[in-house]
């Protein structure tokens, strides 16, 4: 078996990970992608749409338990969710997205602004082409903006976090968006504004 090629180090994702509190730079993620355990089933686990993780109707209480269970999560093609081993898969209960963004760190301007997010599972997301923003609107009309973070799993920004990000809202091309690693992430139409 071949040992995982180590992350290549960023400069610029250092510093930020400088600025959200030393993050640790974490080993990649397991290899969900080549795993294809049999489906066994659903439990009664599910992720609240404020990002807290339940168990048989309880919170998960240890964070540890919770970013384990974090780093095992793989959104099926179908839209729903599972816990994924070697050996089993199990269905999980999501209600919006099953992370949260719970810091930001900005650095530089314009189309040079570098963005990062800190998910409440610890994993350091920097917004760029492979990590892109999102937003949609909700039921009452307010925004709520996403971050990718891997394989086709979001986190949701916090309500103070989305202030901060739309703090840096500016106008191209008819669009109101954020300017982020290099990328114009679209928020809504200028005049819808």
């Amino acid at each position: 078996m071949t040992e995982p090629t180590p992350p290549v180090a960023d400069p610029t994702i250092d510093r930020l990970s400088a600025a959200l509190g030393d993050v640790a730079r974490r080993s990649p993620p397991p290899p969900l992608e080549r795993w294809n355990p049999p489906f066994c089933g659903a439990i009664d686990m599910r992720i609240a749409a404020d990002g807290t993780w339940h168990h048989d109707g309880r919170p998960i209480r240890r964070p540890a338990l919770v970013k384990l269970f974090g780093s095992i999560l793989r959104r099926e093609p179908g839209g729903g969710y599972v816990l994924v081993t070697p050996v089993e898969s199990v269905g999980i209960t999501v209600e919006d997205a099953p992370f949260v963004a719970v810091e930001m760190a900005v650095e530089g301007d314009g189309p040079g602004r570098r963005i990062a997010f800190r998910t409440n599972v610890d994993d350091l997301v920097p917004v760029e082409a492979g990590h892109a923003l999102r937003f949609e609107q909700d039921a009452g009309g307010g925004l709520r903006p996403y971050v990718h973070v891997r394989r086709d799993l979001w986190a949701l920004l916090t309500r103070a976090l989305t202030y901060d990000l739309l703090a840096l809202t500016e106008e191209q091309d008819g669009w109101l968006g954020v300017m982020a690693g290099g990328i114009f992430h679209r928020i809504a139409p200028a005049e819808s504004a």
